[in-house]
């Protein structure tokens, strides 16, 4: 592992040039507001699934002093990757970031330092990188406890994680961090029917883009403050038979992604 200190002087400027207005309604967010294309949520789990041009899976995660991810969760984050996706290996780097912001996150300011702070491009050669940042501070909206917002970067908001643990600590600020990162990084992975139509109906009507199975980790009320309603001790961190089936007809072409940055040669799209 390895850490330092970036600095990200230019984010003002870029920030005075964009104006920012956060829609965000859920954990994941598909609005691009540059000229690049970074994707949107799912977009690269194609490129996640297949090996043909990218073996390996670096995560990326920045984090604020006071907070740094344990490494259980990190550990966890790995484990959910290597169990669905085909690499030779998964690993990350942690990096301490002052991410230089004050006030409350907009879906833009976060893909804006996520652009400025990462160490490298998410196709980088044959490595695939997630991005996972650990700022201090929330969003805008006070109920989300992490986000997804391209195609590669997360961002988890640990304060208000620890504020969501209930008076019993059932479940734990431990449990909710692990349990939220894992839901974004389904998200990146394109749960549920963010880039594709599962054949099985497994999405929450009420909550887009979520299981409506609460023993998944992709149940909605995993990515918000309504988390420590849940008195059941140890919240779901695994993908459930459906998100993992739909996994695997992605993989085996049994459905067809959309909206992807990379598709491997001869898919049909």
């Amino acid at each position: 592992m390895r850490g330092y200190l970036k600095n990200s002087k230019a984010l003002t400027l870029f920030l005075v040039l964009i104006l920012c207005s956060s829609s965000l309604t859920g954990c994941f967010s598909s609005e691009e507001v540059l000229p690049e294309k970074y994707g949107i949520p799912g977009g690269l789990v194609l490129a996640c699934l297949n090996s043909s041009q990218f073996n390996e899976i670096i995560i990326e995660v920045d984090y604020e002093s006071d907070q740094k991810p344990r490494p259980e969760t990190l550990e966890m984050l790995v484990d959910r990757i290597s169990s669905v996706c085909e690499k030779q290996s998964v690993t990350y780097e942690l990096f301490l970031t002052d991410f230089e912001h004050e006030g409350k996150w907009t879906n833009e300011e976060i893909r804006l330092v996520g652009r400025e702070t990462r160490d490298a491009d998410a196709m980088n050669g044959n490595q695939l990188r997630f991005h996972f940042m650990f700022p201090s501070g929330k969003h805008t909206n006070e109920n989300v406890l992490g986000v997804a917002v391209d195609a590669s970067t997360v961002m988890i908001f640990v304060d208000n994680i620890k504020e969501s643990e209930n008076l019993i600590q059932r479940p734990s600020w431990e449990n909710i961090e692990a349990s939220v990162t894992v839901h974004e990084l389904g998200h990146l992975l394109g749960l549920v029917n963010l880039v594709y139509q599962s054949n099985v109906d497994h999405e929450d009507p009420d909550h887009p883009g979520h299981s409506s199975n609460d023993q998944s980790v992709m149940y909605w009320a995993i990515e918000t403050s309504d988390v420590s309603n849940i008195l059941f001790g140890t919240l779901p961190n695994e993908f459930d038979s459906d998100d993992l089936s739909d996994l695997s007809n992605l993989k085996n072409s049994q459905i067809q992604a959309f909206d992807q940055l990379w598709y491997p040669e001869e898919y049909l799209y």
